[in-house]
């Protein structure tokens, strides 16, 4: 717990000293560098810090973590919240504070909603900021196929960083309403983002009609019962970067299960698109250390040439 204690110490003194806090992994226990923690990892979607259990911690723990770490922080300006991802449902219970009426995470000059305490899933995840940050870095004037959108983060940062279209495609409508939420919350020109509402492996003549595209972000579940299981269903996506991008383009590849390693990734591209070229694998978040690099969330650059 000392370790926990010592994080909270530095974000105490970080909303002491800065107005605004770029949301982060305060504790990350899942990894497993830090014995005996693996069941927790806390977040900080200012003002709110999330602390997510996944197995029942010791008898007393919790209590004791709350009382040593209440004396940190200004109940008025930081709010207290426990999800129970180990419990049916996920139940989130508020500890103390107050939750605002509307929660975002922060990141740069950007920001996306968040439902706290309403779903397994807060609707942002952290890990991805190396796939944003090098998607910052190579959306501009590109048109952009984000599959598998989710809340649309993806979409946000490459519309805000000069993104010619972006075209979302996710099978649910409420993530895409979420999604359009975001983009209007970033005050981003409503006439560069597409939302389609699609069972992806079965529409892709009209995720195509929409192209050509020269950016392709595939960041699918790694397993969805009854619309995508990643180790039979990537490499149908694949092999359809050919006919989505005939002129050429790049490739993010995302894939976040810890039973899968690079190497499946990799094999899959090379025997769906073989003339993909393997660019690099992005490197992990530091806030996100983990003892076993082949368990964390994979993020892969591929260059597809022009097919003329």
């Amino acid at each position: 717990m000392k370790v926990i204690i010592e994080r909270f110490e530095q974000l105490a003194e970080k909303i002491r000293l800065q107005e605004r806090i770029d949301s982060y992994r305060v504790f990350h226990g899942r990894g497993r560098t830090f014995p005996g923690l693996e069941f927790v990892t806390i977040d900080f979607f200012q003002p709110v810090i999330l602390l997510t259990l996944f197995a029942e911690p010791q008898e007393g723990w919790l209590s004791d973590l709350v009382s040593k770490s209440r004396m940190l922080f200004d109940e008025n300006k930081t709010a207290f919240l426990v999800q129970s991802r180990h419990q049916a449902g996920a139940p989130s219970e508020l500890l103390w504070g107050s939750l605002p009426e509307h929660c975002v995470a922060l990141c740069g000059n950007l920001q996306f909603s968040l439902h706290l305490a309403q779903q397994q899933n807060s609707g942002f995840f952290l890990d991805m900021e190396p796939g944003r940050a090098w998607l910052q870095q190579h959306a501009h004037g590109k048109r952009v196929l984000n599959l598998f959108a989710y809340s649309c983060a993806f979409s946000v940062v490459a519309v805000a960083a000069g993104a010619a279209v972006v075209v979302n495609v996710d099978m649910s409508s409420a993530a895409l309403n979420l999604g359009r939420s975001n983009h209007q919350l970033n005050g981003l020109d409503k006439t560069r983002s597409e939302f389609l509402a699609e069972n992806i492996l079965k529409s892709w003549g009209r995720i195509k009609k929409r192209g050509p595209y020269d950016l392709v972000i595939i960041d699918p579940p790694s397993y969805q019962k009854g619309s995508f299981i990643a180790e039979k269903d990537y490499a149908k996506v694949i092999r359809r970067l050919p006919e989505l991008m005939p002129e050429g383009g790049l490739v993010l590849a995302c894939l976040n299960a810890p039973e899968l390693s690079e190497g499946f990734l990799r094999q899959v591209v090379a025997e769906n698109c073989p003339e993909a070229e393997f660019i690099e694998r992005l490197q992990s978040h530091k806030d996100f250390p983990d003892v076993d690099p082949e368990q964390q969330l994979k993020l892969l650059i591929y260059k597809v040439p022009s097919q003329a």
